[in-house]
């Protein structure tokens, strides 16, 4: 999901993180090249010993193109799609997938192990232009020593926020440049329904909301519960965030607390899907292809959770305890049909942008 990494940075985590100017080329066929090229947005991680066990399996070496928050990321493989980046795009996820899709930005592979993923998460099954690769939720995560210092119960739904106990504590990020952003926005939609959504956000701008332009930002710098926003006294004890967050500001803390620093209003959640395709103009398909065959294995799906903050999506792939007891999934998120998000989202990022930031 977006830029978790920051927890693996923070305690210097051994990751993978390669960067590259581009896709190797080939002789034409897609097979010539031995460096497949991935894009990605900045949350990608993988362990070391994972890695490189694809690559001694494969004989491909994994060249990794950061760019940027999911959103930004997307746009600029489409602006690029004649001539891509890379070979693999992965960090596409459910509220941005359609327009991927419409602009033509990957060719049909079915990867292999596509017939594990949990039927919930299988999409464009005719074509096959996407392998969906983890889940997770989209939430506001809330500063439990803020809340107990300020003897305030923290916000457990959307209609919380808007309330008058919870004016200017909340962060988010800018639905039109980011996934959670995005995502928070979706979910408001889908609580309120098309005629109520915009009023809502009358109300939480009323109320003083703050807007970033991604979850770097919103997360690590002016959330006040993460590592990064106590560093820098960050004064916004609400932030959009995941689920997921929680457990890795214990995982990776040092020392370990026996519980989390941060809480989630589990009223508040959007179930995110995640998925990586096949670039249409990709140099290196053969290489590429191999790619996505690995991201299904059950040894990467069952990496991805200390790494990425994400549950997989395949059948059978295991998430360690460690994770889930410091952060379930959501019980009840928001979802929205992917078509829907398809004929809505342009436009309800518009009236966003018109309401909130101007």
């Amino acid at each position: 999901m977006n830029n978790k990494k920051f927890f693996a940075a923070v305690v210097g985590l051994g990751l993978v993180t390669l960067s590259a100017c581009g896709s190797s080329s080939d002789d034409g066929t897609g097979s010539a090249s031995r460096t497949v090229t991935l894009v990605s947005h900045d949350s990608w991680a993988v362990s070391k010993n994972v890695l490189a066990d694809f690559e001694k399996k494969s004989g491909y070496k994994v060249k990794v193109l950061e760019d940027g928050d999911a959103g930004q990321a997307v746009n600029k493989a489409i602006l690029t799609k004649d001539n891509p980046q890379g070979d693999v795009f992965f960090g596409v996820d459910n509220t941005l997938l359609s327009r991927a899709l419409d602009n033509g930005l990957f060719r049909s592979y079915e990867a292999k192990g596509a017939d594990r993923i949990k039927a919930e998460y299988r999409v464009d099954q005719d074509k096959h232009r996407v392998t969906p690769i983890d889940t997770g939720d989209i939430c506001v995560n809330y500063d439990k020593a803020w809340f107990t210092e300020h003897k305030l119960q923290p916000p457990t739904s959307y209609d919380d926020l808007v309330k008058p106990a919870y004016k200017n504590l909340l962060v988010t990020e800018n639905a039109s440049t980011s996934s959670p952003g995005l995502g928070f926005l979706l979910g408001s939609a889908a609580q309120y329904g098309d005629d109520g959504w915009q009023g809502y956000w009358k109300k939480l701008r009323a109320n003083g909301v703050k807007v970033v332009d991604g979850w770097e930002q919103a997360y690590n710098e002016e959330f006040s519960g993460s590592a990064g926003g106590k560093k820098a006294k960050a004064d916004r004890p609400l932030v959009v965030s995941y689920a997921s967050s929680p457990p890795a500001e214990v995982i990776y803390a040092d020392p370990k607390p026996k519980t989390a620093p941060t809480g989630v209003a589990d009223g508040t959640c959007f179930r995110q899907v995640e998925y990586a395709g096949l670039l249409s103009n990709a140099k290196n398909s053969k290489g590429g292809k191999a790619f996505l065959d690995f991201l299904l294995t059950k040894e990467f799906q069952q990496d991805m959770p200390l790494n990425m903050f994400v549950y997989p999506v395949v059948e059978g792939a295991a998430v360690p305890a460690e994770f889930t007891a410091y952060g379930p999934q959501a019980k009840d998120p928001e979802t929205m049909d992917p078509a829907k998000i398809a004929d809505h989202r342009d436009d309800w990022v518009k009236s966003w942008t018109s309401l909130v930031l101007k």
